[in-house]
């Protein structure tokens, strides 16, 4: 191998420490995203166990309530999983881009970016579809504390920053 393409190898190493970063930050989300998704998951079971084990109570609706929110939960921080996994596929398709571009002497710079934007995008999305479970959840919480005790101080600031999560500035 020749030096100048030792020097080459080195800069592309150089150029693909960013997307390495960005797979740590991928990998951090994931990490997030699973632990949530088990504890969503494990509240699920109790108010199922519930359900079960109080057919006739008063609370069904409720509890049927609570468990309909959770499935739409779980299902949103799937999709979230799913669309960070494959920006991290993407992200590693950058890296292997690179090199293959150095390697092969040829100019694949739009595909890197396309790649790379491409990898954004659905990261974008994972993060939509967290901030969508969440808007949620909070919505229920809301509704649940006005329902439960609708002059207390705690409600109010549970629906003023339930608003602020829905983009209300009033």
């Amino acid at each position: 191998m020749e030096p100048n393409a030792v020097e080459n190898i080195a800069v592309v190493i150089q150029l693909s420490v960013a997307p390495v970063f960005l797979l740590a930050g991928i990998a951090g989300m994931l990490n997030v995203l699973s632990i949530r998704l088990g504890r969503i998951v494990d509240r699920a079971r109790i108010v199922e166990a519930r359900l079960m084990a109080e057919p006739q109570s008063g609370h069904t609706s409720t509890l049927q309530e609570e468990t309909t929110g959770l499935w739409k939960r779980i299902r949103l921080v799937n999709w979230s999983l799913r669309l960070f996994v494959c920006a991290a596929l993407l992200v590693c398709l950058v890296i292997v881009t690179l090199f293959l571009a150095e390697l092969a002497r040829m100019n694949l710079s739009d595909a890197i970016a396309a790649q790379f934007i491409c990898a954004m995008t659905l990261m974008i999305g994972g993060l939509l579809a967290i901030a969508a479970g969440d808007l949620r959840q909070a919505e229920m919480a809301s509704k649940d504390a006005v329902k439960r005790a609708p002059h207390a101080p705690l409600t109010a600031l549970l629906q003023a920053q339930t608003a602020q999560l829905k983009g209300d500035q009033k």
